[in-house]
């Protein structure tokens, strides 16, 4: 099963997310703030990572900054794509994510659950194209 992190402090928005992306076939994991995202990067190899920009502790970018320095996340997590979902939807804002790696920026309020989830799994299925994503069986 194809390990995503979320890292999103609003509870709703969170928990729709998780809710969907499970519905979907994915296991996630769960960061409420920058801390906690770079936590459990150093501890647990994901696929990919949705990450939101304001957050509690550390920001979204400081997030990034560390993944491209620290030695435990980058050999826990190679190469590992970032999403970034937020409401900061400045072009600056929008230009610095990508700086830092974010392969796709997406502005919260001008972006569905549907089209994001379908983006995901089109990355997923990018990186991955021999694991198929099947949905769970109830």
């Amino acid at each position: 099963m194809q390990k995503i992190l979320l890292v999103e402090d609003d509870p709703f928005l969170s928990s729709l997310l998780k809710n969907r992306l499970k519905k979907e076939g994915f296991e996630v994991v769960y960061a409420r703030d920058g801390e906690e995202a770079i936590t459990a990067l150093r501890t647990i190899p994901v696929q990919l990572v949705l990450l939101d920009v304001i957050l509690p502790k550390r920001s979204g970018f400081e997030v990034m900054e560390e993944i491209r320095t620290d030695m435990q996340v980058k050999l826990q997590n190679a190469n590992l794509p970032i999403i970034v979902i937020s409401n900061l939807g400045q072009p600056e804002d929008m230009e610095r994510g990508k700086a830092l790696g974010a392969i796709e920026y997406f502005v919260k309020a001008k972006t569905s659950i549907d089209d994001l989830v379908g983006r995901v799994k089109d990355f997923i299925t990018a990186i991955a194209p021999e694991t198929p994503i099947t949905p769970p069986t109830i």
